[in-house]
């Protein structure tokens, strides 16, 4: 396997990964802990949307910064991650363990030496494996 160099980010770039949940305890301490080891210097922030297991105290028990949003829904969740988190670079996973957290450190490469201004990715059978970087051009992939 060869080895992996750290990737070269702006000194004190802000990461803020943002984990929205609803009944997630089954995956979310592994889901906090990838994005931990994948993005040491990030921020991870589970957003729980009243949910009935143990959601939020296993997310704090992996690390994460637990937030609770009592309006039902993903759009609610989603509004108010945007308007409570302040970052740099925002990486929106599931707390289902859906994404391949390690392939995070190559989509901030992309999105800050591509000049991009947003990225986005769909889960696949090869994790991440679409990209599309968003500039004020239009988008590419």
């Amino acid at each position: 396997m060869a080895e992996q160099t750290a990737p070269q980010w702006p000194y004190g770039l802000r990461i803020a990964v943002l984990l929205p949940c609803f009944n997630e305890a089954a995956a979310i301490e592994g889901v906090v802990r990838s994005f931990a080891r994948a993005l040491p210097m990030a921020r991870i922030f589970v957003f729980d949307n009243a949910s009935t297991d143990d959601t939020a105290a296993r997310a704090a028990q992996a690390g994460a910064q637990v937030r609770h949003v009592a309006l039902a829904g993903k759009g609610n969740v989603v509004r108010r991650m945007f308007a409570d988190v302040d970052a740099d670079v925002y990486v929106l996973a599931d707390g289902d363990d859906t994404y391949h957290a390690p392939s995070a450190v190559r989509l901030i490469d992309e999105l800050l030496h591509r000049g991009s201004t947003w990225w986005s990715a769909r889960a696949s059978t090869r994790p991440w494996k679409r990209i599309a970087l968003g500039t004020d051009s239009g988008t590419a992939c």
